[in-house]
């Protein structure tokens, strides 16, 4: 057998290098939406042990949209700050969701609540990606996620009421722009799920979380509000859309409302009732006071990168690759 020329066996590296380090190449597409009639400028939080993306915050203005990719183990969050005055040299703060930095750019700080969170691991246990809308930290604007591309159930999730309309009086803030949770509008243990109330077992919904659950069933109410909350999804890629006031056939027909009953009180009463969620349960899985869902071996969720796992390959990728094999066969 003729030995293969270099020229040959170079071309046969540059297939085959990328399926060997294919953090480079099997990275996810995040793309922000503005339906909003009003400027959004997002902020991005990356969690510990995960890279800085391109931005840590921008502008987005209405009916515009901005996309950027993120690595294999990714874990962090997004939110959308809304009521921003910002100078010629980017210098400013915003009214719901400000992240402190007194720049666009959030630079490794998060959200004041209140604050609508979207929140992402990706590539973990079994190449798969854990997402939720939040609301355990308050709300300030509508916002769902989207993704596309992937294998599983990747059920669309997030609030499209407005809560800010419907909010409590003692949860309202002062102009109306946002609505707190109990636990930031009282600080008790019960709401916050902290002291005696840190566990599963003692932290109940209560008549507030209730509240958002039915308004916003898919988003987590409160800190240990798993069941219908969490969703996974397979090398898919995202879409955030802030005042989802058309949401697309899929997120429409995934986000049904599911009817829900609520009871008032203090914490045991049913949150909600139905069928037809489309949830894929991820595992033992709870969430700690601030906020960040814990798998069952204690590694945060949305809160810690879990990097070293590997993504299921697309199959345009699968194509890619027996068209390399292919390609090397001819050269032997």
């Amino acid at each position: 057998m003729d030995s293969i020329p270099p020229s040959h066996f170079t071309l046969f590296l540059t297939c085959l290098l990328p399926l060997i380090f294919p953090s480079g190449v099997l990275a996810t597409s995040f793309t922000f939406v503005n339906r909003c009639e009003y400027t959004v400028w997002p902020g991005i939080l990356a969690n510990a042990g995960s890279p800085r993306l391109d931005t840590t915050g921008f502008e987005l203005p209405k009916d515009t949209t901005r996309s950027f990719q993120a690595p294999t183990g990714w874990s962090g969050r997004f939110w959308g700050r809304t009521g921003c005055i910002f100078d010629g040299s980017g210098s400013g703060s915003c009214l719901t969701g400000d992240c402190g930095s007194g720049k666009v750019e959030c630079g490794g700080f998060g959200a004041a609540p209140p604050a609508t969170l979207a929140e992402f691991t990706l590539g973990t246990t079994g190449g798969q990606d854990f997402y939720d809308v939040s609301l355990v930290d308050g709300y300030n604007l509508p916002m769902i996620v989207e993704g596309t591309g992937g294998s599983g159930v990747c059920a669309s999730t997030g609030c499209t009421s407005d809560l800010n309309v419907q909010c409590p009086a003692e949860l309202r803030v002062e102009d109306g722009s946002a609505c707190k949770s109990a636990c930031e509008a009282f600080g008790s243990p019960e709401y916050c799920c902290s002291g005696a109330y840190s566990s599963p077992a003692t932290c109940k919904p209560s008549f507030y979380s209730q509240l958002f659950k039915a308004a916003c069933p898919r988003s987590y109410s409160y800190a240990y509000d798993d069941a219908t909350s969490t969703f996974t999804c397979a090398g898919a890629d995202y879409t955030i859309t802030f005042c989802p006031s058309s949401p697309s056939q899929k997120s429409s027909r995934d986000m049904t409302p599911m009817n829900p009953t609520i009871t008032p009180g203090s914490g045991t009463g049913v949150v909600a009732t139905g069928t037809g969620y489309g949830y894929t349960d991820p595992g033992s899985m709870s969430r700690t006071g601030s906020g960040e869902a814990v798998l069952g071996d204690g590694s945060y969720l949305a809160g810690l990168a879990m990097g070293n796992s590997a993504r299921t390959l697309p199959f345009s990728a699968l194509i890619f690759i027996s068209g390399c094999f292919l390609l090397f066969l001819c050269f032997l």
